[in-house]
C-alpha cells in the first residue's frame, strides 16, 4: 500500500453526533411519507398530462425536508432549455428540478439499482453510458427525443461531483444533441454555489453515498445553495459541442471569480 493511501485509510471517519440520529429518523420518515403520497399522485395525474408535474414538486420537497434552502439569481430559465451545470452533491438535483422543473441526464451506473432507476424514470431521466464511444450517436438521439418530451434537460458536463470550490474540465461528447440549428432551444450555464460550506456538502473521494446522505440529513443548519442562471450561450459559443463545453465552463468559472469573492 502506498504511504498516501495508508494516511487516507488512517484518517478518522466523520462521525454523526448522537443528536443527529433522531433528526435523521424524522427526515427519513417524512421522505418516505412524501414518496408514498407523490407516487400515488403521479399515477393519478399521468393520464391527463404530457409532462407530469409531480416529480419536480416531489424533488422540491425532498430538498426542503433535507434542509436545502434555494436562492435563484440571474436570468430565469425559458421553456425548452438545456442546462450545463457544475456538480457538487446529490442535492443539486432537487435544487435544480425544484427551481426549473428540469429532467436530467445521468450515468447508466445509477440504473443498476432498480428502485433508484424507477424513481429516476418517473422524472424522465435519460441514462447514458459516457465511457462507451460506440453508443454516443444513439445517446444523442435519445437526448434529442427527451428534450422534445420534457422541455428541459440538465447535464453535469464534469461527469462527476467536484469539491465545490474547483471546476473539473467539461466533457463535450453528449452536447452533439444540440447545436446552432436548434434555434428554439436555450443553452444555459448554471452555477450551483454552496458558498463557504461547499467542501462540507460535496460528495467526493471514497465516501459512500449513504454516508454522505446521512451526514447531510443529520445537519441542524440548513444547506444554502444559490442557483446562478447565467447568460445563455449564443453565436460562436454554440458553434459546435466543444465550443459549448468551453464556453459554459468559462462562464461558470468567471461567475465564481466575480461573485464568489464574498466568501473566499
Amino acid at each position: 500500500m502506498k504511504p498516501e493511501a495508508s494516511a487516507r485509510a488512517s484518517e478518522p471517519i466523520r462521525r454523526i453526533a448522537i443528536w443527529g440520529w433522531p433528526l435523521i429518523a424524522i427526515r427519513l420518515f417524512a421522505l418516505l411519507a412524501l414518496l408514498l403520497v407523490c407516487v400515488a399522485a403521479y399515477y393519478a395525474a399521468s393520464p391527463f398530462t404530457a409532462r407530469n408535474p409531480v416529480p419536480p414538486f416531489f424533488l422540491r420537497l425532498v430538498g426542503t425536508i433535507s434542509g436545502l434552502r434555494v436562492t435563484v439569481r440571474g436570468r430565469r430559465p425559458a421553456p425548452g432549455s438545456f442546462f450545463l451545470a457544475n456538480h457538487v452533491s446529490w442535492l443539486d438535483i432537487p435544487a435544480l428540478s425544484g427551481a426549473s422543473g428540469t429532467a436530467f441526464i445521468a450515468h447508466d451506473g445509477l440504473a443498476d439499482f432498480g428502485p433508484l432507476r424507477w424513481l429516476c424514470t418517473l422524472n424522465d431521466t435519460v441514462f447514458v453510458a459516457r465511457n462507451r464511444r460506440s453508443t454516443v450517436a444513439a445517446q444523442v438521439e435519445q437526448i434529442r427525443t427527451a428534450l422534445k418530451e420534457t422541455g428541459a434537460l440538465t447535464i453535469f458536463p464534469e461527469g462527476t461531483t467536484s469539491n465545490g470550490t474547483d471546476l473539473l474540465p467539461f466533457k463535450s461528447s453528449l452536447l452533439s444533441a444540440i447545436g446552432t440549428e436548434d434555434a428554439g432551444l436555450t443553452v444555459q450555464p448554471v452555477w450551483l454555489d454552496y458558498g463557504s460550506e461547499a467542501e462540507e456538502i460535496a460528495w467526493v473521494g471514497d465516501e459512500p453515498g449513504l454516508d454522505n446522505a446521512l451526514r447531510i440529513l443529520a445537519r441542524l443548519r440548513p444547506v444554502r445553495v444559490t442557483l446562478h442562471f447565467l447568460q445563455p450561450l449564443e453565436g460562436e459559443e454554440r458553434r459546435d459541442r466543444k465550443a459549448m463545453a468551453r464556453s459554459a465552463e468559462a462562464a461558470i468559472e468567471n461567475a465564481r471569480n466575480e461573485l464568489g469573492q464574498a466568501w473566499r
